[in-house]
């Protein structure tokens, strides 16, 4: 698995760069694997990665419609984190990070995973009060988290405004030093890579236009680019699950489908040395390794299935950005996306088994959709060898809502409309 390493980067240089082997095949499908993955994203294919090497299941195959990596992974602001409130999210995150630390090297492939923590500012007593709480869950979860005062913050970001006349004072923060960022297309390249040389076959260009079905049971799709049958099939596309559910005849999910908008700036000098969110409202910025700014804020409010965002977001994001940080008023903006969000009812995840035999399902990630790529795929792939969930994603089933059961990390309940 070690291709990638000095020798082979100075034999290369010597060659002219003519010997490197593709990261992927281009394979054709087959009429039928032990497992169909539906979606080519980060989720997909860590999934793929880990059936195959924590469970030997290498006679997979992963459907993307468009090219690897065309959706949320490649157009999210690359944040990886831990820091939640409830236990059943503490536990998954931390899997998550610990996963983080090593990808590399399990990969050998550079995912620029940099640790460089994430500060959420409190701008009155109650916020505060409210982030010790939260901060001492993570500590009893395994976790890390510290409280800064104001003067702290003032020297970990020198352009912040701290001062008592702010809009928005700054009474102090939670820090999670191990929290930070990742090249969101570098994990995307990593996972297929690694798939790949496990026999994984990557199918792009290959849309799943309806699914096989033998009674009630899920045997395979249909697809642009023919009939693939499966003794299971796994559902990992994000914001696209409604559309996809529906054509197995699911159209009653507890998820919505939102679009979220991301920026970068032109290129500055190193200023912001971690993550940081505002607590005034929802914005979150880090620093390229490029030095662009990249940001993002709230959801745009509407349900849509388009890769692009309206102005007000943008005019919004950009004033909590100015809020936070006065001397980026005349830096100027490079560049923005969207990614379509698929946001469940209580803010938390789904991966389960189900809701029909030979099938299963991964979805409603929010706003945790890349952070979680590590230990989703995981999980996913545990649920689907093993036909029930690891203790770690147990809580996140489908039922919950039926059930009542839910993990509200937002703390406002089970109401469409109001993500």
């Amino acid at each position: 698995m070690a291709e990638y390493s000095a020798f082979s980067l100075l034999k290369n240089a010597l060659t002219g760069n003519r010997d490197w082997k593709p990261a992927w095949r281009k394979p054709d499908p087959k009429p039928s694997y032990d497992v169909i993955v539906v979606g080519g994203g980060g989720h997909g294919l860590s999934t793929a990665y880990y059936l195959a090497k924590e469970h030997g299941i290498t006679n997979v195959a992963v459907l993307e419609k468009g090219w690897l990596g065309s959706g949320n992974v490649g157009r999210n602001t690359t944040i990886v984190r831990s820091n939640y409130l409830y236990p059943q999210s503490i536990r998954f995150y931390e899997h998550s990070m610990r996963l983080w630390e090593n990808l590399s090297h399990d990969l050998n492939y550079n995912v620029m995973f940099s640790q460089r923590g994430i500060l959420n500012l409190a701008h009155t007593p109650a916020q505060f009060d409210d982030y010790a709480r939260r901060g001492n869950a993570m500590r009893h979860g395994g976790g890390d988290a510290e409280l800064l005062d104001p003067d702290q913050i003032a020297r970990l970001y020198p352009g912040l405004d701290v001062s008592a006349s702010a809009r928005f004072p700054v009474v102090g923060g939670l820090l999670q030093p191990k929290a930070g960022t990742a090249r969101h297309d570098a994990v995307a390249w990593g996972y297929a890579r690694g798939a790949d040389r496990r026999g994984v076959d990557i199918i792009e260009n290959c849309e799943v236009t309806g699914f096989l079905r033998d009674g009630d049971r899920i045997t395979g799709v249909t697809t642009s680019r023919g009939e693939i049958r499966a003794a299971k099939v796994a559902v990992a596309v994000a914001g696209s699950t409604g559309h996809v559910m529906k054509l197995a005849g699911i159209d009653k999910l507890p998820i919505e489908s939102h679009l979220l908008q991301a920026f970068v700036s032109e290129s500055l000098k190193p200023i912001l040395p971690g993550v940081i969110t505002w607590g005034g409202g929802h914005l979150y910025v880090s620093q390229s390794d490029k030095g662009g700014l990249v940001f993002g804020g709230d959801l745009d409010g509407y349900n849509s299935y388009a890769q692009r965002g309206n102005l007000p977001l943008v005019e919004e994001v950009m004033s909590e950005l100015l809020a936070m940080f006065p001397a980026f008023a005349r830096v100027r903006l490079l560049r923005s996306w969207g990614g379509v969000m698929d946001m469940s009812m209580d803010g938390s995840p789904i991966i389960t088994t189900g809701p029909l035999p030979g099938m299963y399902l991964n979805c409603g990630w929010c706003y945790g959709g890349f952070k979680a790529t590590p230990a989703s795929g995981w999980c996913f792939a545990h649920t689907i060898a093993r036909d029930e969930p690891h203790e770690i994603n147990a809580p996140f089933t489908l039922d919950r809502f039926h059930r009542g059961i839910l993990i509200d990390e937002k703390g406002q309940g089970s109401t469409p409309k109001l993500h």
